[in-house]
């Protein structure tokens, strides 16, 4: 598993998020499942994930940001 559901405790906004904050924000509910929401719209519980499908999401996304990749 690539995230560490202890260290994700609370909702933490994207590293990419804009200069006025507007964003995606993350929080993993126990060690299986992980929420997702718009930082914007905080009212809302987010869209659920697996941990093993966000997981696989974040590898995807890092290998493309990699140069030369």
């Amino acid at each position: 598993m690539l995230f560490r559901h202890d260290a994700m405790a609370h909702w933490t906004k994207s590293s990419y998020s804009a200069v006025n904050g507007d964003c995606v924000e993350v929080r993993a509910q126990g060690p299986l499942l992980v929420r997702v929401r718009d930082s914007k719209d905080i009212a809302r519980s987010g869209l659920a994930f697996s941990a093993e499908t966000w997981s696989a999401f974040v590898l995807e996304v890092s290998e493309r940001d990699r140069p030369g990749a």
